[in-house]
């Protein structure tokens, strides 16, 4: 099947049923960012450092799989000359509400994480990569792309999930909270579902994931060139069952090294 398209019309989806990821940012919080004061997410809870981001008035900053209403505005307020780009059009349809509601410049384009080729090479200073790439068939070529368009010197701020997520029997999970091991990473559920789980999921337009190993998560930023310069774990923040035992949530900053030759 097309998981691009399924997943452009799942997401589609969630932002009618007001999935808390579709929820475009108040007016206060937008107000507060103006004035120098924001929490942006890369995983579900633990806000990004603040020097993760550094002095980002008038610098140009991607925000990659990132539509919904919430990053790219808060970015635009604080002063970064922000493009949008998702999969989802009624995801870039938040930011545009955002950005039409407080006044902000945001560019908005409708495309895959995986091909960034309407960017010239080193376009931006900064990519923001929040949780995102659960969506996508295979990461690597995101990691690649990204530091295409990124300047030298320029960062990649990425959350991503710890493999050790998909291992599980979900079904079993949510019903008894019972931890039973059934799948093997890489995942998908496109290849590993049960037809009957993979077709109720379809039915009711649930977006498809799919779980990276870490060699293609995090060596894949090394192999596309990036130096790992930050690191930290977050959890779900609504008591899943693995919150007792593990944070699932990873997010890393990476540098493009100031020397370096795409």
């Amino acid at each position: 099947m097309d998981w691009l398209k399924h997943n452009r019309e799942a997401w589609d989806h969630e932002v009618k049923i007001g999935n808390k990821w579709t929820v475009p940012v108040s007016a206060a919080i937008v107000d507060a960012a103006r004035k120098g004061t924001a929490e942006l997410l890369l995983t579900p809870t633990k806000p990004m450092p603040g020097d993760w981001f550094p002095a980002l008035a008038g610098k140009k900053l991607l925000c990659l799989a990132s539509g919904g209403g919430q990053q790219g505005p808060l970015f635009a307020a604080l002063g970064a000359i922000v493009t949008v780009i998702d999969n989802s059009p009624a995801q870039l349809s938040r930011d545009a509400e955002v950005a039409r509601r407080e006044q902000l410049s945001i560019r908005l384009e409708e495309g895959d994480m995986r091909d960034l080729s309407r960017f010239l090479d080193e376009s931006f200073d900064y990519v923001f990569h929040p949780i995102s790439n659960v969506f996508c068939a295979d990461v690597k070529p995101v990691w690649r792309e990204a530091y295409r368009v990124l300047k030298k010197g320029g960062r990649l701020a990425a959350g991503f999930m710890n493999p050790v997520a998909y291992i599980f029997d979900e079904a079993l999970m949510e019903t008894t909270g019972a931890l039973s091991v059934r799948y093997k990473i890489p995942y998908s559920d496109l290849d590993q579902l049960p037809p009957d789980e993979l077709k109720k999921r379809l039915d009711a337009c649930e977006p498809v994931e799919f779980g990276h190993s870490l060699a293609d998560q995090i060596g894949g930023q090394t192999a596309a060139g990036f130096h790992l310069i930050g690191f930290y774990e977050d959890l779900s923040g609504w008591d899943e069952p693995l919150d007792r035992h593990i944070p699932v949530y990873l997010a890393t900053l990476a540098l493009k090294p100031a020397g370096a030759r795409l």
